[in-house]
């Protein structure tokens, strides 16, 4: 009975904080493959300037996809933690 209650607790503590690294760890992704493909149209504008300005445009559509994954994490993180805390109170 003890070790039931101790392993529920633990579920319980850990539920929140393996949300927060799911959720740091997908905008840290993305943000890594942004500084990528900027860095690559940077060292591509002095040599193929056309291949710049395509990975340029590929740069502004994952700049807008971040943005909304961004806003889709945030509802999800509020969510979850709305439904956690529902459960624990």
């Amino acid at each position: 009975m003890t070790s039931l209650i101790l392993i529920e607790t633990t579920s319980l503590l850990i539920r929140p904080l393996a949300l927060g690294v799911r959720l740091t760890a997908n905008l840290t992704a993305g943000h890594l493959l942004i500084q990528l493909i900027s860095t690559a149209t940077v060292a591509l504008f002095s040599t193929i300037p056309v291949v710049s300005l395509l990975t340029l445009l590929v740069l502004f559509l994952l700049t807008i996809l971040e943005i909304a994954v961004a806003i889709i994490q945030a509802y999800v993180f509020v969510l979850l933690l709305s439904l956690y805390l529902q459960e624990n109170i």
